[in-house]
């Protein structure tokens, strides 16, 4: 069976990896074949990682992701995919075009979202160098520098986390620890630097559906399943429910970021999503700073069962098969076929 990451992210988000080329390395080191890019707010990294998994011998898929909000699961205090914030709701877009043809309305509002994030960025950076200041501390972060420098365009808390790690501690042995305790003192609710988000940073799920949908993709709900404790969100506690709701809302299509949740689970919701017509596609994120194998796993098993790589391997067929124009799964299942035999 061949092996599916559908969902990574890259430096043109925020990402574990330095660059495309390392993402696609490691992918091709494991043995993974079909690799998905999918950063926040962005399609600037399609070309690189088109060319990377061409070179390579890989196959590339093409998606997006986007926070949105949900008025009325926000007014009924229903938790969706975010578990802290009621109503905030992670949506993906998969096989989109390339040449990106985005444009007009839909174009400005992404273009708007970027803007937002920079902007809290910015307006973080600065509440860190009042931070530092009152600590005795002689650094001053440059807000420009670490855009230019560690970013590809696209400024998130994380960046300010590493920014800060490099200047504190550039030489501690375990960074991706040093940057998650920093996000989670200073830039969290209840941080020092903490700015919360402005209302214009999160479109309503229509619009980002809307939004997937001009650019040529299928709109995706992630699923996040279950936590460590078992638990699962309102709004998924109930699969045949929140089956019905996708539907009604036009999401035919979901994924699953598979550390996440156990494999027992894992068969029980995506083989359910499946059999009830959804296209089902797994990933591993790769957007803190920890690095981990690009090959799936579960929480509790070193590898994806049989039964998962092949739901996974068909939602990525169906995938393929959308991106090229093609009309069904054994289309996309030839085209990934073709493509890495050449």
């Amino acid at each position: 069976m061949i092996d599916v990451n559908a969902h990574l992210h890259t430096p043109y988000s925020f990402s574990a990896f330095s660059s495309v080329d390392e993402a696609l390395d490691k992918a091709a080191a494991e043995g993974v074949k079909v690799v998905g890019i999918n950063d926040f707010y962005s399609m600037d990294g399609y070309a690189a990682w088109k060319e990377g998994c061409a070179a390579r011998g890989l196959f590339p898929l093409l998606g997006i992701e986007f926070i949105s909000l949900n008025a009325e699961d926000q007014a009924a205090g229903l938790r969706v995919n975010d578990p802290n914030n009621p109503g905030r709701t992670y949506i993906s877009g998969k096989g989109l075009a390339f040449p990106v043809r985005l444009a007009g309305e839909e174009a400005r509002l992404l273009a708007s979202v970027r803007a937002c994030s920079n902007e809290q960025c910015r307006e973080m950076c600065a509440k860190l160098n009042e931070w530092l200041k009152g600590e005795g501390k002689n650094v001053v972060l440059d807000f420009e520098q670490i855009k230019e420098r560690l970013t590809c365009g696209l400024v998130r808390e994380r960046h300010l986390a590493k920014a800060l790690r490099l200047v504190l501690c550039p030489d501690t042995p375990d960074p991706a620890k040093v940057e998650n305790e920093l996000r989670s003192k200073l830039l969290k609710a209840g941080g020092a630097a903490f700015v919360p988000e402005s209302p214009e940073a999160f479109l309503p799920m229509d619009t980002v559906r809307h939004i997937i949908e001009a650019a040529g993709g299928i709109p995706t709900y992630p699923f996040l399943g279950d936590d460590a404790k078992g638990h699962f969100t309102d709004f998924e506690a109930d699969l045949q429910q929140a089956a019905d709701t996708l539907v009604r809302r036009g999401f035919h299509s979901v994924e699953f970021i598979t550390t996440r949740n156990t494999t027992a689970v894992l068969e029980q919701y995506a083989g359910y999503l499946e059999d009830e017509g959804f296209i089902v596609t797994f990933g591993s994120e790769h957007n803190t700073p920890a690095m981990e194998p690009v090959r799936l796993r579960t929480r509790d098993a070193g590898e994806l069962s049989d039964k998962l790589k092949a739901i996974n391997y068909r939602g990525a067929c169906a995938v393929a098969a959308h991106q090229a124009g093609l009309d069904s799964v054994d289309a996309g299942d030839e085209l990934i076929q073709k493509t890495l035999e050449s």
